[in-house]
């Protein structure tokens, strides 16, 4: 059963979530949080599966609840997914960074939404490559020059080459036909960076291999 809670200030939209939640098969709705700090107290007390996060809330808002709950490491099971009311909201990378594990738009289809905490619960990052690439070219428009790559000393070569790839929003099944390997063995790469790196996911990986240098606006693959 994937345990989820709701952090939104709006009721109605708390209500039509979990209506649609609750329906689903192994799926079910443990609670509801209309503020931040509020999406902090019933993680730690109800430990959800995956929390959907709405950005922009009073008070303590879903950026820095998300940092919250991802730093606590009695939480590390907990996966977040941002709700956003624009695709490229300003704090969708930063959030990201916080330890989010993707986004949604607030006004995506019920299939969609379903299909993505099923996905997130999973252990997935919520990322698409276009939605990676546009990420990253917009936090670059953002930021100072990337750090240099000695960030990744623990990785090997080939460790490097799949960070870059995943980087650029490639999946495991498409790193692994570009690396001439198994899925399995793209995958396993991936689980040995992230525990290299301390990074909570895929999609904090992203992040890295933009901020080491290893990955920069407007590389295509």
């Amino acid at each position: 059963m994937i345990r989820v809670l709701l952090a939104d200030d709006q009721a109605l939209v708390r209500a039509g979530f979990r209506a649609l939640l609750d329906a689903q098969e192994g799926m079910t709705v443990v609670g509801e949080a209309g503020d931040g700090e509020q999406a902090v107290l019933l993680t730690r007390d109800l430990r959800p599966d995956v929390v959907l996060m709405d950005i922009r809330m009073p008070g303590t808002d879903g950026l820095t609840a998300t940092r919250h709950i991802a730093g606590d490491p009695g939480l590390a099971d907990v996966k977040i997914i941002m709700l956003t009311t624009f695709e490229l909201d300003e704090y969708v990378f930063e959030a990201l960074r916080g330890g989010a594990s993707g986004f949604l738009v607030k006004d995506t289809e019920p299939a969609e939404l379903i299909q993505a905490v099923r996905v997130v619960a999973g252990g997935d990052a919520l990322l698409s490559p276009g939605v990676t690439r546009r990420l990253i070219a917009e936090y670059a428009a953002r930021a100072k020059e990337p750090g240099v790559t000695t960030g990744l000393t623990p990785l090997t070569e080939r460790e490097r080459e799949v960070l870059a790839l995943v980087g650029a929003g490639m999946t495991n099944d498409e790193i692994a036909t570009r690396l001439y390997m198994s899925p399995a063995t793209a995958k396993t790469h991936v689980s040995r960076m992230m525990t290299k790196l301390h990074a909570r996911d895929r999609a904090q990986l992203v992040v890295i291999a933009y901020e080491s240098g290893l990955v920069k606006p407007g590389w295509l693959v």
